[in-house]
């Protein structure tokens, strides 16, 4: 990923809730070069939600049907 659009994408997983921060930018530093493109992408989607919908998937209250999107929320709680 060029790093223009890398720094971008860092910018985006700054949120108001320091724990997102924490959880989004560690899946940044640690698995996202390495993700698949279909792992970025639902790791690109994921970041787009409003921080309530985020929250409601990280605590599970709500499951996407999506496999990419269940591996990144995994990853992401594994590094929790």
């Amino acid at each position: 990923m060029r790093d223009h659009a890398l720094s971008r994408l860092r910018w985006r997983c700054r949120r108001g809730m320091r724990e997102l921060d924490t959880l989004l930018m560690r899946y940044i530093d640690t698995d996202y070069q390495s993700a698949s493109p279909e792992h970025r992408a639902a790791f690109e989607t994921l970041v787009s939600l409003q921080d309530p919908e985020l929250m409601d998937l990280l605590r599970e209250r709500v499951v996407p049907e999506d496999v990419a999107t269940r591996d990144v929320l995994q990853r992401l709680l594994a590094h929790d």
